[in-house]
């Protein structure tokens, strides 16, 4: 395996010479090695959406953007029960429940928490927070509950994450990311691709999540949403999101990559391609503020390029 990651951002930097052909090679056999043929899958439940505080210039849920979504209050509790159980019956490995804001607290954490301590252990245990900038103190009694996974992306490189957002800093997102770590959470950190960053911009995250030795890294490409800063910001094409993926496994070569929000609109009819420049997990069904794939296709599309979708956490 070690004979094709790379070890610096110079290295990284020279994969982009690399024929279109070679790179996915290379990719691919460091996919096999980390993982097999193995695919695995998660989904989202967006559980309190819009009004968000954060002026992230790619989001449709800011209150700061002129369009910004209908969003809703923190679903009623034997919604977020059902919805949680049906996906814990189905082939999906890892659940998300994604509040907006720049932090779930008050009595929507007490009452996710409540709710989270109520399931059965075999479902906890599939779960992951995405609750925004938690303190030492929340996430520890998010472990304590039963939640074994944080999510929390960087979004970007630390020089250009100021592009993009000015309600935070980059270095608190890492921050928080490394709190979750602290508190015994595993960690699922990335970003998202094509804002206007620039491959040493995409280089330089892949490898600070490297360096906070992250093993599961959602890999995003944007989907411009009308009133949003970027609303005009072309798509990513295929071709682009595809060496995005092989140059991240080059540098994370035994990470879980998945493939997330922008799949549909950016790869298109080249979704099955993924796999050969190194992924080896989807987020399957709707995202957050955009239509997903079903869950059916998904399974379909795995099949039919020769990997599996093993069922267990």
């Amino acid at each position: 395996m070690a004979s094709f990651s790379v070890t610096s951002p110079e290295e990284a930097l020279e994969l982009l010479a690399l024929p279109h052909a070679e790179l996915f090679s290379r990719a691919e056999r460091l996919r096999r090695e980390a993982s097999g043929h193995s695919v695995h899958l998660c989904a989202i439940i967006n559980i309190r959406s819009g009004h968000c505080g954060m002026d992230c210039h790619f989001c449709a849920q800011s209150r700061h953007n002129p369009v910004p979504q209908a969003g809703f209050p923190l679903l009623e509790d034997a919604v977020l029960r059902e919805r949680i159980l049906a996906l814990a019956a189905s082939p999906v490995r890892r659940i998300g429940l994604v509040a907006s804001g720049a932090a779930l607290d008050g009595e929507d954490f007490e009452r996710v928490l409540a709710l989270v301590a109520d399931l059965p252990a075999t479902v906890r245990g599939r779960l992951c927070a995405s609750f925004g900038r938690l303190d030492d103190e929340r996430m520890a009694r998010l472990a304590a509950c039963g939640i074994t996974r944080y999510h929390h992306n960087l979004e970007t490189s630390a020089h250009y994450y100021p592009q993009i957002c000015s309600t935070q800093r980059w270095e608190q997102r890492r921050d928080t990311a490394r709190r979750a770590l602290a508190a015994g959470l595993s960690l699922c950190c990335g970003g998202i691709f094509g804002l206007g960053e620039t491959w040493e911009d995409r280089i330089s995250l892949a490898f600070t999540l490297r360096e906070l030795g992250v093993r599961h890294v959602p890999l995003n490409f944007l989907h411009p949403q009308a009133g949003t800063p970027l609303s005009g910001q072309p798509p990513l094409s295929a071709r682009e999101a595809l060496r995005i993926i092989a140059v991240f496994r080059h540098i994370l070569p035994t990470a879980r990559l998945r493939i997330c929000g922008g799949r549909p609109l950016v790869l298109g009819r080249r979704q099955g391609e993924m796999f050969a420049a190194g992924a080896n997990a989807l987020m399957t069904g709707d995202y957050l503020t955009t239509s997903g794939e079903a869950l059916d296709h998904d399974l379909a599309l795995i099949a039919a390029c020769g990997m599996e979708a093993p069922r267990h956490a």
